[in-house]
């Protein structure tokens, strides 16, 4: 049997002919989404450190949304500049432009 694909065939080609590999509109998403990690993974290390940040953390529901507290805040502060880290990783990703041949 056939797995079931959830976008029609017309559909699914035209996302992924949409964009070549060196866009920079997705080299800068994906710039973007690097930091996000990276700003995501510096928020959990401080929560483990201090043991929670509102309290003991004992409660699994609590660490949870906490957990995508950070997730979502560091999606954010990522979209809105961060700390610049992912207009430097688009700039190293993106190829130098051509020089003009005479």
């Amino acid at each position: 049997m056939a797995p079931i694909n959830l976008l029609s065939p017309h559909i699914a080609g035209d996302l992924t002919a949409a964009r070549p590999k060196d866009d920079p509109a997705k080299i800068d998403a994906a710039a973007q989404q690097f930091e996000a990690l990276l700003i995501g993974q510096m928020l959990k290390s401080m929560h483990d450190s201090e043991g929670g940040w509102l309290g003991t953390g004992d409660d699994e529901s609590a660490s949870s949304a906490m957990e995508y507290g950070q997730e979502v805040f560091a999606q954010a502060l990522a979209a809105n500049g961060g700390l610049g880290l992912a207009k430097v990783v688009a700039q190293g990703l993106q190829k130098p432009a051509e020089p003009a041949k005479p």
